[in-house]
C-alpha cells in the first residue's frame, strides 16, 4: 500500500506541482487545502501518513497545525520559501520532523521523502536545501519573470509556464533559475 500524502499551501501551483510529482512517484495523495484551518480539520478526519504544510497560510499557519496534529501518526514537514532558522526550534516542538524550502525539485524531494517515511523518530528539523534567503528571493523572482515571459511569448497560462520550466530543468538536470535565466536571455527551449 502505497502512503498517503495530505497537501497545505496557500499557492494553488504549489500544490498542484507536488501533487504532480508525488503521485507520479506512487504515493496517494489524499486531501489538500489552501488554509491552515482547512488543513487541520482534514489532517484530523483523514489521518495521513505525511502531511506537506506551507509554514504561510490563512488561517493557521503550519506550525500552529503541527502543533494540533501531534497526537496522530502523522509526519509533518513544513514548505517555507525562505530558510527561517528562527522558526526551527517552534517546529520541533510542533513535532514537525523537516522542512522543505521552495522551490524543490523531484529529484531533491521524493529521496528525503521517503527517508522520513522509513525513520521512527528524527532528532530535529532540518533544511532540504542551505542556499540563503537572499538567493532564494532572487530565484523566486528569475522563475516568476520567466513565467511571465513564457506566458506572454507563448498564450499559455501560469500553471503551463511553472511546468514548461519545472520540466525542462528536469530534463536537463539543472535548476529552474538556470533554465528562468536561460529564457530571460531569449534562448529557446522546449
Amino acid at each position: 500500500m502505497s502512503a498517503t500524502v495530505f497537501i497545505a499551501d496557500d499557492e494553488s501551483i504549489i500544490r498542484l506541482d507536488l501533487k504532480e510529482i508525488l503521485e507520479s512517484a506512487g504515493y496517494d495523495v489524499v486531501g489538500e487545502a489552501s488554509r491552515g484551518d482547512e488543513a487541520l480539520e482534514m489532517i484530523r478526519q483523514l489521518e495521513p501518513d505525511l502531511a506537506l504544510l506551507d509554514i504561510k497560510m490563512p488561517g493557521l499557519d503550519g506550525i500552529e497545525v503541527a502543533n494540533k496534529v501531534q497526537d496522530l501518526r502523522t509526519t509533518v514537514v513544513l514548505l517555507t520559501a525562505f530558510s527561517q532558522r528562527d522558526l526551527i526550534e517552534a517546529a520541533r516542538d510542533a513535532g514537525v520532523v523537516a522542512y522543505l524550502v521552495k522551490p524543490f525539485r523531484s529529484a531533491e524531494l521524493l529521496p528525503k521523502l521517503a527517508a522520513l517515511l522509513n525513520q521512527a523518530q528524527p532528532a530535529a528539523p532540518e533544511p532540504v536545501e542551505a542556499r540563503n534567503a537572499d538567493d532564494k528571493i532572487e530565484t523566486r523572482e528569475i522563475v516568476q519573470h520567466a513565467k511571465e515571459r513564457l506566458m506572454a511569448d507563448r498564450g499559455i497560462d501560469e500553471p503551463a509556464a511553472f511546468e514548461l520550466i519545472q520540466q525542462t530543468a528536469m530534463r536537463s538536470r539543472s535548476r529552474m533559475r538556470d533554465i528562468a535565466q536561460q529564457i530571460l536571455r531569449g534562448d529557446a527551449i522546449d
